[in-house]
């Protein structure tokens, strides 16, 4: 296999240069199981675990699914070990599941994003909103696919609305079954560049898998008579397609609970952020404020009520989870907690 083909380049051969002794070769994590690892090479797949020589402080130190990873081959032995993993270009996280103030990487070294959701009942602007933000944090770009319009009456209206929430995000509107609008999501399949989809479970994530592949690679399931998805995927898996990109897999996602925000949340409303700095006071909280340009986008139908409260939502959320971070900061993030609304 070659390593140029699953997204190997000068930025990470750079990086490999100190540990180029003859000792160490790279290589990219495909699949993570509990204790151990499957990863590939120029010389095929390999398993691949942890030693004791191995510095992790926390556990996204641990290497995760498209990680670039410096392994250590042993003689005789049918496993190798992971001396060290190279910096990551980028990375998807979310906060872990629980009372725990801890990050989980989903994917790492990822290009563009796939944002999966289907055009029925479960099409929530409000979580595209949240993948959005993630996705925009994480490195990548993000894209969003829209599946199942073979059962949607009204496909153009969804896919305007989306349109006005992801500003300048391709939206592209799709069916598996009938195998309509592929054309469009085959062109962010390039050599060398790594995609990772995600959504909730029964969006369909899978089935595109099988059908970019040219056969069946993983299990798929109808949704259930209430509309919601099936878990089928169970763990993050690296493949390699046709085209030469490469594509992960990922578990629904019953939640996605926010982890930082570089200029994520920026990115996903950029428009009441751009028509914030127009108010007349710059602390405005766009309530009853007099002069205020997010008011009066509201009254004219630039943008939607539930928009201004999503985006209150996750600045909440966000600056709660810094100040679960750093107590330092506790005093100017109670202070905007209880004045943004």
């Amino acid at each position: 296999m070659e390593l140029k083909k699953i997204g190997w380049d000068d930025y990470y051969q750079a990086l490999f240069s100190k540990y180029n002794n003859g000792v160490y070769i790279p290589s990219r994590v495909s699949i993570e199981h509990k204790n151990m690892y499957q990863v590939l090479t120029d010389d095929g797949e390999f398993l691949a675990e942890i030693t004791g020589k191995f510095k992790a402080e926390s556990r996204v130190d641990y290497p995760a699914v498209g990680d670039w990873v410096i392994l250590e081959l042993r003689s005789g032995a049918d496993r190798c070990s992971i001396h060290a993993i190279l910096n990551r270009r980028s990375k998807f996280t979310r906060k872990m599941a629980g009372k725990k103030t801890d990050e989980q990487i989903v994917v790492a070294n990822i290009d563009t994003v796939f944002i999966v959701s289907s055009l029925n009942s479960d099409l929530n602007i409000r979580r595209i909103e949240r993948y959005l933000t993630q996705v925009w944090d994480s490195g990548a770009n993000p894209v969003v696919v829209l599946n199942k319009l073979d059962i949607c009456d009204n496909v153009e209206e969804l896919v305007r609305e989306v349109e006005n929430t992801a500003f300048g995000v391709p939206v592209h509107a799709i069916s598996c079954l009938k195998k309509n609008g592929l054309k469009k999501i085959n062109s962010h399949l390039e050599l060398g560049k790594t995609i990772a989809l995600i959504g909730s479970s029964g969006v369909g994530k899978s089935s595109i898998i099988n059908i970019l592949m040219g056969e069946e690679i993983q299990k798929t399931s109808d949704i259930r008579d209430d509309g919601k998805g099936r878990h089928t995927t169970t763990h993050r898996e690296l493949l390699l397609l046709p085209s030469g990109a490469v594509i992960i897999d990922t578990p629904g996602m019953r939640e996605l609970q926010l982890w930082d925000d570089g200029d994520g949340l920026s990115g996903t409303f950029a428009d009441i952020e751009e028509l914030a700095t127009q108010c007349k006071f710059t602390d405005c909280k766009h309530d009853t404020e007099p002069d205020c340009a997010v008011k009066e986008a509201i009254e004219d139908g630039r943008i939607t009520p539930e928009r201004l409260k999503s985006y209150w939502k996750m600045l909440r959320e966000l600056m709660y989870l810094e100040l679960k971070k750093s107590k330092a900061n506790y005093d100017k993030i109670k202070w905007d907690m209880i004045y943004r609304k």
